[in-house]
């Protein structure tokens, strides 16, 4: 067994470090790396350009073997919010729950996999587990690239990624990709008397939101669509809107974000241009009618892809045994997209606390969910040696 008050100190410890994602990581990771390497192991820091934000990769186990990635993000969302009962990144315990930014999301997956790491050491494994842990997964999976390319340039990449982010302990399939986009719309100003002279930038705006809309309601009624997931379809929509000065004046300039959420099968690229096209056939000509300083740009806030269905592949028929119960497919994000598309990791999502907790005030991740975590790692020690002989690809190396 994993021990569960271990578990909780290291939680505690992690909580502490504020890791919003405006923020660095790094003293986090340090710790990581600290309390990893008085276990024995070592680890390789994957750092960004200005050094205060880095990846951590770690191996425990043959190099010659294809094994399994254990990833976690170390970044929270912001807890500026009101109603906090206790200091957010302090840990308290109330009633079986232990609360605290980011306890859900994801440090409670990361402080159990830290625990694990005594267990991990004296199994003595026969496939390698990696430990991989990112930043910036919360402003669009900034961090997670740079760790999928080092797992695809090692020498016997890794044939399976779980990725923990809040499951309720049971295990998922499929999570749809994201694109986050900011529109610019610049019309020209002028008194509102005299509206019909000037290029009104709130008046396109809304008739390009218009057109999103219509792409939502395209996708609601035609799909395509997957009944595994919560909302069966891809989604998009307006998040935010920024335009004006005065009442009196015709706003010369606007700017609104807006986000597709798509299904694995669903091109959210192609939708995009799509959109810009009707955009440059049908409204931009006609706010240059009036001025041809008006114009429209657009930028591209972030994005990540999708995770795809992995049943019936290979990853999926070694770890199927040890599974826990099914949880469908999800229309949040995770770093599980990532691997697959950027790594050609086959991934799945299995973690301790509820999505439903996260990103609010009074985040807590229950002490049953971290027990149950600590048994399914136990499950998957014994899982991996239990496969001595198993050839995890055509690039694995047979067992001497």
């Amino acid at each position: 067994m994993i021990d569960l008050k271990r578990t909780i100190s290291i939680l505690e410890d992690l909580v502490r470090f504020d890791t919003t994602s405006r923020n660095g990581n790094r003293e986090l990771v340090d710790y990581i790396a600290n309390y990893l390497h008085s276990q024995g192991v070592e680890s390789t820091i994957l750092s960004d350009q200005t050094g205060l934000k880095a990846n951590l990769v770690a191996r425990i186990g043959p190099e010659n073997r294809a094994g399994i990635v254990l990833s976690g993000h170390t970044d929270v969302v912001p807890a500026a919010e009101e109603g906090w009962l206790s200091p957010p990144f302090e840990l308290a315990e109330r009633g079986g729950k232990l609360y605290g930014r980011g306890t859900s999301d994801m440090k409670g997956f990361i402080s159990c996999v830290l625990a694990a790491v005594p267990a991990l050491t004296a199994a003595n494994l026969d496939l390698p587990v990696y430990l991989c842990f990112s930043y910036d997964e919360e402003v669009g999976c900034l961090g997670a690239p740079a760790v999928a390319h080092y797992l695809k340039a090692l020498r016997v990449p890794p044939l399976l990624a779980i990725i923990g982010e809040p499951s309720d302990m049971k295990w998922i399939n499929g999570q749809k990709g994201k694109i986050a986009m900011r529109c610019h719309v610049q019309g020209t100003a002028g008194h509102s008397s005299l509206a019909p002279k000037h290029v009104n930038a709130i008046k396109y705006s809304a008739k390009i939101i218009s057109m999103i809309e219509d792409f939502a309601e395209d996708f609601k009624t035609n799909g395509p669509f997957d009944y595994d997931y919560s909302v069966p379809h891809s989604t998009m929509l307006t998040t935010m809107i920024h335009s004006g000065v005065a009442t009196n004046i015709t706003p010369e300039s606007s700017a609104f974000n807006f986000e597709i959420r798509s299904l694995p099968e669903h091109n959210a690229a192609d939708v995009i241009a799509q959109l810009k096209a009707r955009v440059e056939q049908s409204i931009l000509p006609e706010m240059k009618a009036v001025s041809e300083r008006a114009d429209i740009e657009w930028e591209e806030v972030f994005s990540y892809p999708a995770m795809g269905d992995l049943t019936g592949s290979e990853a999926y028929e070694f770890i199927k045994d040890i599974l826990p119960a099914w949880g469908g497919k999800v229309s949040y994000g995770s770093e599980g997209g990532v691997f697959e598309t950027v790594g050609g990791i086959p991934s799945l999502i299995i973690g301790p606390g509820s999505i439903v907790q996260a990103h609010k005030t009074n985040e807590y991740i229950e002490i049953d969910q971290l027990q149950q975590c600590l048994m399914f790692l136990a499950r998957l020690i014994a899982h991996l040696n239990s496969k001595k002989k198993y050839v995890a690809d055509k690039k694995s190396l047979p067992v001497s």
